[in-house]
């Protein structure tokens, strides 16, 4: 605190002795920062984190709630709320890992994006890419595990599966709901998804046959 760091409420506050926190950042009550956790100037790290052996840039902004060990933030990076960052990740300066998304042995590369609900697991996601939310890469076969590359500003869609080892090109794109088990070209689409089948009147007719039932039913005495 006599170097320029602001703690509310430290008697909350848990700091080894090996933990640097640069001037200027702010910790808010009840955060853990353990072993040789080194802080940056200027950062944010908000109530509840629990930081272990984490190396964390200037400017970063550590939302509530985030577990993170064994791992680096790079500058200007946002992490949670309820991140979960386990060892060997590698989030780069200005990256976002949003709320209950999980990564291990992953690196986002600068701007990259992944905001809701996801795991990243033996990946290396390229700068500027955007990762939908509920992606999930499918890095473990029973045995091995293997790698998952997504390329410079490719757009992964919500609720994709990408089956590894896989890699998905600069600049593709993937369709929302898919389960990709190929290769991806740069600038291409992939996109696994059953055509939509509507028949109209359907809810309707369905609902008159329920009522119909629960009205023999109610006759029978059941």
């Amino acid at each position: 605190m006599d170097s320029g760091v602001t703690i509310f409420k430290p008697e909350t506050v848990l700091i080894d002795d090996a933990v640097t926190v640069g001037a200027d950042t702010v910790i808010e009550p009840f955060v853990q920062l353990l072993g040789e956790t080194n802080i940056g100037e200027d950062c944010l790290i908000r109530s509840y984190s629990v930081l272990t052996n984490v190396r964390v840039g200037n400017g970063v902004r550590i939302n509530q709630g985030t577990i993170a060990d064994d791992s680096t933030v790079g500058e200007a990076a946002i992490i949670g709320p309820y991140s979960r960052i386990r060892p060997e990740s590698e989030i780069g300066p200005e990256a976002h890992v949003g709320n209950f998304v999980e990564t291990k042995k992953t690196k986002l590369a600068r701007g990259a994006k992944a905001n809701h609900l996801s795991y990243l697991g033996d990946a290396e996601i390229g700068e500027r890419a955007n990762i939908g939310a509920g992606t999930i890469t499918c890095n473990y076969d029973g045995v091995n595990k293997h790698k998952t590359v997504v390329g410079a500003k490719a757009f992964i869609g919500s609720d994709t599966t990408l089956v590894a080892p896989i890699r998905i090109g600069s600049g593709a794109y993937v369709g929302a709901g898919s389960c990709i088990t190929k290769d991806v070209p740069d600038d291409s689409l992939g996109l696994t998804r059953p055509q939509q089948l509507t028949r109209e009147g359907w809810a309707i007719r369905k609902r008159a046959k329920l009522e119909a039932e629960k009205l023999e039913k109610s006759k029978l005495g059941k």
